[in-house]
């Protein structure tokens, strides 16, 4: 047991300095980082590529509520809730991504906290039952027990309140592309912890502490990396020759994301 909890601590550390190395997103933009132009650029390019997610964040059906994001990197949704008229708190292991995602609320002039925090004990943190809605999205399968962090989640969150994450899908294309050596497991190469799930695994992650209310897949990225990292939006050809609707329904049967909407037990 100790032996398990001191090998945690070293992924965990690991982890942290990969995240402090290069926070999520912190390339979605080549203007200087810490502006409004580059906060701008940021949030448009991470919206255009995963426009699910403000689909499935519902931004203005929180406000006035008291929400909670787990892992909320630079702010880009994070200033979303803010803007709705949510009672914003983000958490971070990250002590770089934070510095960001302050700044970001200065610069629009946002209420917020934000608070460095492991998503595995967040109830030395917060006060049990605080939250309305705790939403993490791409977080939670980057920390090193998982199961550890959705009990923490459970203690912090209204016994009425929501709970809305993404993780990684199993059976999807891109991890069929990582399984063939075609691909990678994230936009940033070499992260420390990417896990994945099916329907089974994730009932088996979430229950006791939560009913799933709703687990749908999405998000193929369907853009030529090379260009991408260059800020040119061209498609793989399979992709640019496929029909829109026939690409939707690859998403919802492959998608790398698993969206998930759940309640307290």
């Amino acid at each position: 047991m100790n032996n398990s909890i001191h090998e945690d601590d070293e992924v965990l550390e690991r982890v942290v300095d990969y995240w402090n190395a290069r926070p999520c997103n912190i390339r979605h933009s080549t203007a200087p980082i810490g502006t409004r132009e580059y906060f701008d650029q940021v949030e448009a390019r991470k919206y255009f590529v995963e426009p699910h997610i403000p689909r499935f964040a519902e931004f203005e059906c929180w406000k006035g509520k008291r929400v909670l994001e787990v892992g909320c990197g630079i702010g880009t949704d994070a200033v979303n809730f803010s803007r709705a008229g949510a009672i914003y708190t983000g958490v971070d292991i990250s002590s770089e991504s934070l510095k960001l995602a302050r700044k970001r609320f200065d610069v629009f002039n946002l209420d917020g906290r934000f608070v460095e925090a492991n998503a595995e004990c967040l109830e030395t943190h917060f006060e049990e039952d605080e939250f309305d809605l705790v939403y993490s999205f791409g977080v939670l399968h980057h920390t090193p027990s998982p199961p550890r962090a959705i009990q923490s989640i459970r203690k912090v969150i209204n016994r009425r309140g929501s709970f809305k994450l993404m993780l990684y899908a199993k059976n999807s294309w891109k991890a069929s592309m990582i399984a063939a050596g075609l691909d990678q497991p994230e936009a940033q190469f070499g992260c420390p912890i990417a896990f994945t799930y099916n329907r089974e695994e994730l009932s088996s992650l979430l229950e006791p502490d939560f009913h799933i209310s709703n687990a749908r897949q999405d998000h193929i990225f369907p853009f030529k990396v090379d260009e991408y990292v260059n800020y040119n939006y061209v498609r793989e050809d399979w992709f640019e020759a496929m029909p829109s609707i026939v690409f939707k329904a690859l998403e919802e049967q492959l998608g790398w994301h698993y969206l998930i909407d759940a309640t307290p037990s």
